[in-house]
C-alpha cells in the first residue's frame, strides 16, 4: 500500500487553426514527506511484520521517489490503570536495501529489534509511537493496536449490476458485540471499503462487492478485513472518497488527506503530537498497527 496524495495537472492547449501545441510550464512546489506505516498483523506469526516506507512528492509529472531517513524507530509503552508508564521498549529500524525507502527492524544490532506478536495479545494498554527524523525535521505519530474480526466465508456470487460483466464477491464475517467496531476491507486490485457496525453490532454480516471487470477463470482474488479505530476509519473514508479513480487510493496522488503523523520540530511540549498550532506542517501518510484476516478464492 502506498499513501500518496498530491494533485497533478496537465496544461496543454491545442490550437485547431494551426495545429500548434502550446505547453504551459507546470508549477513546482515544496516536496512533502510521505510515510506508509500501516502495519498489518497476523497474530498466528511470532513477530509483527514491521515495514515503514518513506517517499517524497515531486514536481508535477514526475514519479514519486523513495527517500532516506536520518533516523526512525518505534517505541512502545505499557501503562498502568493510573496512567503511569510501567515499561518502554524501542524497535530501531534500518533501510536494509539502500535507496528502497523501506525500513525494517535492524537485524545487525545485538538486541532483538523485532516486536513480538505476543506483546499485542496481553490485556494491557500499549501505546506505539513512530519517531522519524528527515532532512533535519522531526515527525511523530502514535497509535494503539486494533483487533479485527475473522472472515467466515468468501464466495464468488452469480449476480451482476449494470454491464453484466461484473464479478461478484460475497464476504461473511462475525462482529464482536462487546465494542463499537470499525473495519477497512481491502478488496484487492486497489479497491477498498470502510464499514462500521452501527447496524449489525454483534451479528454475522454478509455483503457483496462487484468488480467492474470480468475477472478471468483461474484468477485469484484475496480479500482482507482490517481492524480500525474511528480515526483510521475517517481517514480512509475521506481518502477513498477523494480518490475515486481507476488507479485506487494508494497509487497516483490526487489530493492531500491529513493522517496521524505530524511535524513536531521545535515543539517544547513532547506530549503534543497533533501539532494543532501549525496545521499545514505535516507529512502525508498514516501510522497504524491493525489485525488482518484474509481469504483467497479462485475465480470460476
Amino acid at each position: 500500500m502506498r499513501f500518496f496524495y498530491f494533485i497533478r495537472f496537465s496544461f496543454i492547449l491545442l490550437s485547431t487553426a494551426c495545429q500548434d501545441i502550446i505547453e504551459v510550464e507546470a508549477p513546482t512546489g515544496e516536496t512533502r514527506l510521505i510515510i506508509d506505516a500501516l502495519i498489518r498483523v497476523d497474530t498466528s506469526k511470532e513477530w509483527i511484520g514491521v515495514e515503514v516506507k518513506a517517499a517524497e512528492t515531486n514536481n508535477f509529472f514526475e514519479e514519486l521517489s523513495a527517500t532516506t531517513l536520518e533516523n526512525i524507530n518505534i517505541t512502545y509503552s505499557t501503562f498502568g490503570n493510573d496512567g503511569s508508564v510501567l515499561n518502554t521498549a524501542t524497535s530501531n529500524l534500518i533501510e536494509v536495501d539502500k535507496g528502497s525507502g523501506a525500513y525494517v527492524p535492524n537485524p545487525y544490532l545485538p538486541n532483538e529489534q523485532r516486536i513480538s506478536t505476543s506483546t499485542l495479545l496481553q490485556e494491557e494498554d500499549i501505546l506505539f509511537m513512530l519517531n522519524i527524523r528527515h532532512k533535519g525535521r522531526n515527525y511523530r505519530g502514535q497509535t494503539r493496536y486494533v483487533p479485527s474480526a475473522p472472515i467466515l466465508s468468501l464466495m464468488q456470487g452469480e449476480e451482476t449490476l449494470f454491464s453484466k460483466d461484473e464479478t461478484e464477491g460475497t464476504v461473511t464475517f462475525g462482529d464482536n458485540p462487546d465494542v463499537d467496531n470499525f473495519y477497512i476491507f481491502d478488496l484487492d486490485f486497489n479497491k477498498f471499503l470502510v464499514s462500521e457496525d452501527a447496524f449489525y453490532n454483534g451479528q454475522e454480516f454478509q455483503f457483496s462487492y462487484f468488480y467492474d471487470k470480468n475477472l478471468n477463470s483461474g484468477q485469484e482474488v484475496t480479500i482482507s478485513i482490517l481492524g480500525a479505530d474511528r480515526t483510521f476509519y475517517n481517514y480512509m473514508d475521506e481518502l477513498i472518497t477523494q480518490s475515486e479513480q481507476p488507479q485506487g487510493p494508494f497509487q497516483t496522488p490526487v489530493s492531500t488527506v491529513r493522517g496521524n503523523v505530524f511535524d513536531i520540530t521545535g515543539l517544547d511540549n513532547i506530549n503534543i503530537v497533533d501539532n494543532a498550532e501549525r496545521p499545514n506542517d505535516f507529512p502525508l501518510g498514516y501510522f497504524g498497527i491493525v489485525q488482518e484476516f484474509k481469504k483467497t478464492i479462485t475465480i470460476q
